[in-house]
């Protein structure tokens, strides 16, 4: 049986975690260098690292603050903003991290990823789509959820995992930090169109919708959340704890 994984997601702006609603309003919460030890040492699977401004503001990625993070932690690190280019790549995966994450760069130029996934392999690239309902139809959603693509979201993902993207990111801007529950209809529908690793995003409020995530949809391979890991309101061991229980397999640590 596949080990489910559960991912904390540091959304850094200007040096800082933040965490907003529905990809607005985002609040400080705290160091990413000080989260990501924490959760290194403490159960999570892998960590997520996103500046999330860094696509919206036309710069490069934060590489000083994630040289720092990489060095702290003992977890595969995925890393994304800003990545434009197989530079880009080549950049923060120099800077430690383990997998690179594209969204608006891919949409800028879908040849990326096959370029990239051409020199580094499938299982470097990570395609994160933020995708939202417009008028009943799944959209995808550039530049931090600014921007409207108009493209459907299925496709285009299904799309990227044929150029060569080896895992998914499907993060719901409709579910984000509202901690309702994971977006299952929109996860169902791209689970359906690829044989990739999907990782779920979006939505999580307790434990109970990770219970619900792994037991609606038994072919998701992770479920990822920020708020409710950095605010203490869920310990990734209880947690994992809990999944066990509900006969969902998960790696515990040792420690």
């Amino acid at each position: 049986m596949i080990t489910k994984r559960i991912i904390p997601c540091l959304d850094v702006k200007n040096g800082r975690v933040v965490k907003g609603v529905n990809f607005e309003g985002v609040s400080d919460v705290s160091s990413p260098v000080e989260l990501a030890d924490y959760y290194s040492r403490n159960g999570a699977d892998e960590l997520v690292f996103y500046d999330i401004t860094a696509s919206f503001e036309g710069r490069k990625l934060f590489t000083d603050i994630l040289t720092e993070v990489a060095s702290r932690i003992f977890i595969p690190l995925t890393v994304g903003g800003g990545i434009n280019t197989v530079d880009d790549f080549d950049r923060v995966l120099k800077c430690g991290a383990d997998k690179v994450s594209v969204n608006s760069g891919a949409i800028r130029n879908p040849n990326l990823i096959a370029d990239a996934a051409k020199r580094y392999g499938d299982q470097c690239v990570v395609i994160s789509a933020d995708v939202k309902r417009v008028d009943g139809v799944f959209r995808v959603f550039a530049k931090g959820g600014r921007e409207n693509t108009g493209m459907e979201a299925v496709e285009w993902i299904k799309h990227c995992v044929d150029l060569g993207a080896g895992e998914v990111v499907l993060n719901s801007i409709d579910t984000d930090g509202v901690k309702k529950g994971f977006d299952i209809e929109m996860l169902a529908k791209v689970l359906d169109a690829v044989n990739v690793p999907v990782i779920a995003s979006g939505g999580a409020g307790g434990i109970a919708d990770f219970v619900d995530l792994f037991k609606k949809l038994p072919t998701v391979d992770a479920g990822l959340a920020a708020s409710i890991f950095h605010f203490g309101e869920v310990a990734i061991p209880d947690l994992k704890r809990e999944l066990q229980i509900n006969g969902i397999n998960v790696r515990l640590n040792e420690c």
